[in-house]
């Protein structure tokens, strides 16, 4: 009988055993732990978002799709770039 090793260090990654290098390995683990966790919806505030495909996402809660990054649904550059939008929109023309 096979046995599988613990996996309280390594986690999800846990399944691929001493394959692929450690590096790569905590590399998945990291991609994976913010994959998986319920994200904030921007519509409704309901901690109900998932991914439904690479880059889309959708609340559970309320129906909203919208795009994202293919990890989280919101990525350091889509901040910026929101953030750069508002205030753009805040100003007035010249």
């Amino acid at each position: 009988m096979i046995r599988m090793g613990r996996t309280k260090k390594v986690g999800t990654t846990g399944r691929f055993g001493t394959r692929y290098g450690a590096t790569v390995r905590k590399r998945i683990r990291k991609i994976e732990s913010v994959l998986k966790i319920k994200h904030t919806c921007p519509s409704c505030n309901s901690p109900k978002v998932s991914r439904v495909s690479i880059g889309i996402w959708e609340c559970s809660f309320c129906g909203f799709r919208f795009t994202g990054g293919s990890w989280a649904p919101e990525t350091p550059g889509g901040k910026i770039a929101k953030r750069t939008a508002k205030r753009l929109a805040g100003q007035p023309e010249q």
